[in-house]
């Protein structure tokens, strides 16, 4: 990956991400720019297929200064680019039940805004308990650790 734009974080917390898919991005205009600018946002974003077609929604992109007033709508819902073979693994996925697409990363390859999606399934609120609970028992031995060597 070239040049990582935006990431979505809070995926990785809220959801466990299984296979990942690589796709381009119908983009209008100034919205290339704009996302060069760094002013794109995946947080609550997520992949739907309507009609054998790929549709992010909820991916936010901010104006792009210079534009002026024909700047598009930065939540409009955008058409990803994939292959048909990845569309029908990607919907396959989706209709099983607890299953749905989220996407990962925003980033430029060989001058192309691509969108890497996972396909996830929530976590429970236990499954974060537990691994947040994990976490601070694994600070707490290393700074037993650290004190120990001093």
């Amino acid at each position: 990956m070239d040049n990582i734009v935006a990431t979505n974080r809070k995926a990785g917390y809220d959801y466990v991400l299984f296979e990942r898919f690589e796709a381009g991005i119908e983009l209008k205009g100034a919205e290339v720019k704009s996302i060069r600018e760094r002013k794109a946002n995946l947080n609550d974003s997520f992949v739907r297929i309507n009609q054998d077609e790929a549709f992010v929604f909820g991916m936010h992109i901010g104006p792009y200064k210079q534009s002026g007033q024909s700047a598009p709508d930065p939540m409009r819902v955008r058409k990803l680019l994939l292959h048909r073979s990845q569309i029908n693994k990607l919907s396959g996925f989706i209709s099983q039940k607890g299953y749905t697409a989220v996407p990962t990363k925003l980033y430029f390859k060989e001058g192309m805004a691509k969108l890497e999606i996972a396909i996830a399934k929530g976590k429970r609120f236990f499954d974060k308990r537990d691994k947040i609970r994990k976490q601070q028992v694994e600070r707490e031995m290393q700074r037993s650790l650290k004190s120990r060597v001093k």
